[in-house]
């Protein structure tokens, strides 16, 4: 426990931190409900976008033994740009995918195998969805970081700074009250002297 000094300018201190610390709290409890609810809904939206591309892999399956055949698949498709913008979520920036732009070469008719058309477009397909997946679990470890660190303030506030605080007004009042108390018996003793003595006078 801080070290506090018993005095009426330490008490009003206490009292204004603990009001602030009150009025922060909530504040503080409705940002976590929020983080909670959208890193819920981030590791839905990782799982559904997970089973996409586990099907659009099962798709691939079929595709396996062209795929084995030799080729170049970076001469007919390439990443150019990624595209992704910022969403704030309760102060967090998220990273959203916007667009990838794809180059594609038209391949030769004469001198290509007739499945690779389709063969591209699964692999653009494929390239997009991981990409997609990567950048929701980038946001989701973001949105847990913060989720970890605003709980942590939560509990400090609840557990720590509010008892902390109400236990120091406590005890200030308590030593005011005392200190008030006694300084009434010091002033009743001083004025029965002062009547005894001038009744001893008479």
């Amino acid at each position: 426990m801080a070290k506090i000094k018993y005095t009426k300018t330490e008490l009003k201190q206490q009292r204004d931190a603990l009001r602030r610390f009150e009025r922060y709290l909530p504040t503080l409890q409705l940002k976590k409900q929020q983080l909670q609810l959208e890193v819920r809904q981030l590791e839905a939206e990782i799982e559904a976008k997970a089973k996409e591309e586990s099907d659009a892999r099962e798709d691939l399956r079929s595709w396996v033994d062209l795929f084995a055949e030799p080729i170049t698949f970076e001469d007919y498709l390439q990443v150019v740009a990624v595209e992704q913008t910022v969403n704030n979520i309760a102060g967090v920036n998220i990273p959203v995918l916007e667009d990838i732009t794809f180059e594609r070469s038209l391949p030769d008719l004469f001198h290509s195998r007739p499945w690779l058309d389709d063969g591209l477009d699964l692999l653009e397909q494929l390239s997009r969805l991981r990409c997609e997946r990567l950048l929701l679990e980038e946001g989701h470890r973001r949105l847990v970081q913060e989720l970890r660190t605003t709980t942590q303030r939560v509990n400090l506030f609840e557990k720590v700074k509010i008892p902390e605080t109400r236990e120091n007004i406590r005890v200030i009042r308590i030593f005011l009250g005392d200190q008030q108390t006694a300084e009434v018996a010091r002033a009743k003793l001083a004025k029965d002297r002062a009547v005894k003595a001038e009744a001893a006078v008479s």
